[in-house]
């Protein structure tokens, strides 16, 4: 029984060519960021879409890295490569608008001035059972006290209240 390997080189050494890992991690970023970009907002939970990508592609590189490859230095290069391109769309989002708009989802309104938008609410799958749970969750029990509720771009509800005369 052998505890170690004989074929260090083997473990260290790349197996597969760098240009084909750059572009198997280019076109799963780029594609799931899509899929994501166009799934309801609520689909994430709470993270930000660049997040929930990046989270699930580093997990799967990394399990591949551990049993799939036979060369270390592939899964880590895949890791290398994903957190690249989301540090290179980070920091393009945050200088150029356009990119911005791709990969970030602006507010939609779900309720204006104590009123439903139902048709905002079908295009997130959002019920209106689900959004009271979401108005008792901020101590909101009536619609009608609600000036304004927004769905916010990483699928977080988030509520502005009336103001009350007495207070």
């Amino acid at each position: 029984m052998q505890f170690l390997p004989t074929d260090w080189s083997r473990i260290f050494a790349l197996e597969t060519p760098l240009g084909e890992l750059l572009l198997r991690a280019a076109v799963l970023y780029f594609g799931i960021l899509f899929l994501m970009r166009i799934m309801p907002r609520r689909t994430g939970g709470e993270l930000a879409t660049m997040d929930l990508v990046l989270i699930l592609l580093i997990t799967e590189a990394a399990s591949h890295s551990l049993g799939d490859y036979t060369a270390l230095p592939d899964g880590v290069f895949m890791i290398l490569v994903i957190m690249g391109f989301n540090y290179l769309v980070n920091a393009l989002s945050y200088r150029v608008k356009f990119i911005e708009r791709l990969v970030s989802l602006p507010p939609l309104q779900v309720i204006r001035d104590g009123r439903l938008l139902r048709r905002n609410m079908r295009r997130e799958f959002l019920t209106e059972e689900e959004l009271m749970s979401y108005l008792r969750q901020q101590g909101i029990d009536k619609i009608d006290d609600v000036k304004a509720a927004y769905i916010e771009g990483e699928g977080k509800v988030t509520v502005i209240e009336k103001k009350s005369a007495g207070k």
